[in-house]
């Protein structure tokens, strides 16, 4: 699992495949990041922090980790910036042809297994989630940087993740409602907040179902949210 990572060596500029070197761009350094995406009964909620750094440095507080990439999918980014925000275009692209094409949206299943051959013809250095509800249901796929992807009813991602799962062990129920899904998520980045140093400055969360697809939270329905728990 990819939690918190450099790719380019700050001495040498090297590349980890033992390729070409490449040059340390702000983006190519940035990392650390917490996400979640949690099922309940009838949809997902999905979730990441703000924050970005570059070693211990915050390089950034308000960068952009969940994206949604069709009306009833979302991605959301560990790893790389540059590497996450070209999947997230891609990815949103391959949807959208492939609906003009068939009639008919991509399963999440579908946009799993399209974003794990994506990244077994050309590694990139991000951890990702992509959840999401179509007619079977209900689902969140892990898919780490070599293309494995894992079906799970909640998974993690980031340097936050260890803390984050700590709260859905104790707190996820099967079959739980939209209320109690929210809860949890934002409690999980919560703590992987307060204790993971790549990790904080706010959140963002969204809700996927059948019915409504992707619905983000206002700062404002987050705020409401974090002061109810």
């Amino acid at each position: 699992m990819i939690r918190g990572f450099t790719l380019v060596d700050s001495a040498e500029g090297t590349s980890p495949y033992g390729g070409d070197r490449m040059h340390a761009t702000t983006d190519a350094v940035k990392t650390g990041t917490s996400t979640i995406g949690i099922t309940f009964d009838g949809g997902v909620v999905v979730g990441a922090d703000h924050r970005a750094t570059m070693g211990h440095f915050i390089a950034n507080k308000s960068v952009k980790k969940l994206f949604q990439i069709s009306n009833s999918i979302a991605l959301t980014t560990a790893g790389l910036v540059g590497h996450a925000q070209s999947l997230s275009r891609t990815l949103a692209a391959e949807l959208k042809l492939y609906e003009l094409k068939e009639g008919n949206a991509m399963t999440v299943k579908g946009a799993a297994t399209l974003t794990a051959n994506i990244l077994v013809g050309r590694p990139h250095y991000v951890q990702l989630l992509i959840v999401g509800v179509d007619s079977s249901g209900s689902s969140v796929y892990s898919i780490d940087s070599a293309g494995g992807s894992i079906p799970d009813v909640y998974c993690a991602t980031g340097s936050g993740s260890p803390y984050m799962y700590g709260v859905l062990e104790d707190q996820f129920r099967e079959g739980m409602d939209e209320k109690s899904a929210l809860k949890v998520a934002a409690k999980a980045l919560l703590a992987s907040a307060q204790r993971d140093a790549a990790s904080g400055n706010g959140m963002d969360l969204a809700v996927i179902t059948a019915e409504n697809g992707f619905q983000q939270l206002s700062v404002e329905q987050v705020d409401e949210l974090l002061s109810s728990l």
